[in-house]
């Protein structure tokens, strides 16, 4: 028998460390060649880490949440063989000076834009040669050995993190969550959902421990081990548990980049309340027709705004800039790249629809939905997930009545989508019913001033309420 070890590899990108923000085996597991082991996120993507041999974990060289130097060893395995260090030395070598606990978000340093792209595993492989091509010795049976096997993820109300260690967490309690509302699928492995279902468990009743709530197979032991009747626990009882959640990854990245927009840019907030009967009229009316031989995309609100934009950046080209505040200058921008703020099931992120000015109407409906889909997947690439001049944010049919949207640093303007409903609309001599949305929009005042926010968003306003407006050059 010998030893294995296994270091970060590169990711690719010039990428000089990655924080870990999973593990997928514990020490005393037994692996396969190719089993995930660990996942990892940079600046420009989530990577997951494959064994390449069999062996049994024996030690784990950070955890959740640590940044890690690449080429830092981070899995020790016992494998058949000789393996590839020598038995007996210090686990992790060198590595313990290279993998350093992240700082939490008020000691964190601006990092570039965030952008994700998917997951490069051919470019993690460890650079140790693998062994010729022999049948693999046969592993002891343990009911814990783990194949790589897709992971399955389901939206969760949950932002990512991992429990931190020594949390107070009341451990009668620990492994039974409220229950989750009827529909709503828990975070957890296939491996997991079918040791559940053969153990007669609704996961919905289990409370997971893992990243960003993600149910693990000792959430189901513990779960077990307590027995079904916590799950007639009085939800009329006092609750002392204090639950300490460690921000990593996405969610990380999404606070540093929000701490430093609203740290660097004194924002000014514009609401305005705009009439879109006549602009839901034309666009119901466009989505009914039917052209032979022609492929359109459904029309949303979208990209009638992303029109709009364009044309009113066209008479105020300082809205579409990138302000670069320690170099004392603005970048303004001739193509139009609207961002769109996108809700995923792993946190928020924002792609981008490049140029919108060379793209009609159909072709910005396109664009927004083959990126919206692509985000959700995990699978929009770095270059589709950056170089934004200026972002749209919607919350939807969850939109609210207003907002205070926070600018995507380094731009300087972004336009945020609220509930549209109907409201009744004094015409001078009755009510009407009319169908009304508010856009709330941020600008950044050391370059926009009230005024041109003001002229910027009336004329938006005059578009959208006469959207033939929209299709004139």
């Amino acid at each position: 028998m010998g030893e294995y070890v296994i270091k970060l590899p590169d990711v690719g990108e010039g990428v000089a460390e990655a924080e870990l923000v999973e593990w997928q085996v514990k020490v005393g597991d037994l692996v396969r060649e190719d089993a995930v082991l660990a996942a990892v996120m940079t600046d420009k993507a989530t990577v997951e880490i494959p064994s390449p041999v069999d062996g049994e974990i024996v030690w784990l060289g950070a955890e959740i949440g640590d940044t890690v130097a690449i080429g830092s060893p981070i899995v020790r395995l016992k494998v058949a063989g000789e393996g590839n260090v020598k038995a007996g030395t210090e686990p992790g070598g060198e590595a313990g000076a290279k993998i350093t606990p992240t700082p939490g978000p008020a000691g964190a340093s601006h990092r570039s834009r965030p952008s994700f792209g998917p997951p490069q595993v051919g470019e993690g492989q460890p650079s140790a040669p693998k062994a010729e091509a022999k049948p693999a010795p046969p592993l002891p049976e343990r009911a814990s050995v783990r194949e790589s096997e897709p992971v399955t993820e389901s939206p969760s109300p949950l932002w990512g993190g991992a429990r931190g260690r020594g949390t107070a967490v009341d451990e009668g309690t620990a492994s039974v969550a409220a229950p989750r509302p009827e529909g709503e699928k828990p975070l957890a492995s296939p491996a997991v959902r079918l040791r559940a279902k053969e153990a007669g468990v609704d996961l919905r009743r289990i409370r997971g421990s893992g990243p960003a709530g993600r149910i693990l197979h000792e959430d189901v032991d513990a779960f077990l081990a307590r027995g079904p009747q916590l799950a007639k626990v009085s939800g009329l009882a006092r609750n002392e548990a204090v639950e300490d959640i460690k921000i990593i990854g996405l969610r990380r990245k999404i606070a540093e980049k929000m701490a430093l927009a609203k740290s660097r840019i004194p924002h000014i907030t514009y609401v305005e309340e705009i009439d879109v009967t006549a602009l839901e009229d034309l666009r119901s009316a466009l989505n009914k027709e039917k052209r032979s031989g022609a492929e359109r995309p459904k029309l949303t609100l979208l990209p009638f705004l992303m029109r709009a934009m364009v044309k009113t950046i066209a008479d105020q080209p300082n809205i579409n800039a990138l302000f670069d505040d320690e170099a004392g200058i603005v970048h303004q921008h001739g193509g139009v790249h609207i961002g769109i703020a996108a809700q995923t099931p792993s946190g928020l992120v924002v792609p981008v629809v490049k140029h919108a000015e060379a793209r009609d109407i159909w072709d910005c409906a396109a664009e927004v939905f083959r990126l919206a889909e692509a985000a959700r997947s995990g699978t929009a690439t770095r270059d589709e997930l950056s170089g934004s001049t200026i972002t749209i944010t919607s919350l939807g049919a969850m939109g609210g009545v207003a907002t205070t949207p926070v600018i995507n640093h380094p731009e300087v303007a972004i336009l945020g989508v609220n509930k549209m409903m109907v409201r009744p609309v004094w015409d001078g001599t009755q009510f009407m019913p009319r169908k009304m949305m508010n856009l709330s929009s941020s600008f950044d005042h050391r370059v926009i001033d009230g005024w041109d926010a003001a002229v910027f968003i009336q004329r938006i306003k005059t578009l959208l309420e006469t959207p033939a407006l929209i299709f004139v050059d």
